[in-house]
């Protein structure tokens, strides 16, 4: 499927050829590479080699996103981890929101992923669930989720409306990613902001449950809503998957 509309400026996905340890960012569902950009950019900048790619049908128009499927966004970030193969010996992955659900995708499929961090990720949004199965007809496009931040002076570059088609994409994602928590064992770092208005904290709790992986850790955002990358927390977001990053990395 070829995008019709232009790629948004602020929206264009950030490489960075650096050291032997690679660095793999995905951004949210109708978000850009705009709300990770400020982690990549300290990710490169402490000598990771760093690929966010943008997710196919995000960053131009959201009828473009409405012609799209999960595959086409798993296909997206599998691009960028053969990127980062070709570079680096040992490969983690950062998601947010729905780039946390391609995150947990990739390590259920991929287990030579060295660790993985997750903010505010979606595995169940009972909203979404409960739209779907309502029965009625549902409009085309709903309102925008985008830019659920706790900091008024900062906005999310996010499609101003979502596309129901995507939702029902997003809805199977979950579930399928839901449906193999138990295959990921590599070491992971969860990040859950305590007001989220997009995703449920409690998917945070569910995810650590889940995973069998032995070495897990929770670290909880008392200062940020659910772009919590774009918000008051983002600073602890870089230093303590940095710290995770170094501890990991051997």
């Amino acid at each position: 499927m070829s995008e019709q509309y232009p790629v948004l400026p602020g929206a264009e996905p950030f490489y960075a050829e650096n050291g032997p340890v690679g660095v793999l960012l995905v951004h949210g569902f109708t978000g850009t590479p705009h709300s990770m950009r400020p982690l990549a950019e300290a990710y490169a900048k402490a000598g990771y080699t760093v690929c966010l790619p943008r997710l196919k049908g995000h960053g131009t128009h959201y009828e473009d996103m409405e012609r799209t499927t999960f595959h086409d966004w798993i296909a997206s970030v599998e691009e960028g981890f053969e990127w980062l193969k070709k570079r680096c010996q040992t490969i983690f992955v950062t998601g947010l929101s729905m780039g946390g659900t391609l995150t947990l995708y990739m390590a259920e499929r991929y287990p030579s992923i060295r660790g993985i961090v997750l903010i505010n990720a979606a595995i169940d949004i009972p909203a979404i669930r409960a739209g779907l199965a309502g029965g009625g007809e549902l409009p085309r496009y709903l309102d925008s989720i985008g830019s659920d931040l706790k900091n008024p002076d900062v906005k999310e570059l996010a499609y101003e409306k979502t596309p129901t088609a995507s939702l029902l994409q997003l809805a199977r994602l979950m579930e399928q990613v839901k449906g193999e928590l138990e295959r990921v064992t590599c070491p992971i770092l969860i990040f859950v902001s305590n007001e989220d208005h997009v995703v449920p904290p409690e998917n945070a709790d569910l995810i650590f449950q889940r995973i069998p992986s032995a070495q897990k850790e929770m670290v909880r955002l008392q200062n940020s809503y659910h772009v919590a990358t774009l918000d008051y927390d983002q600073p602890v977001i870089i230093e303590r998957s940095l710290e995770f990053f170094a501890k990991h990395a051997d």
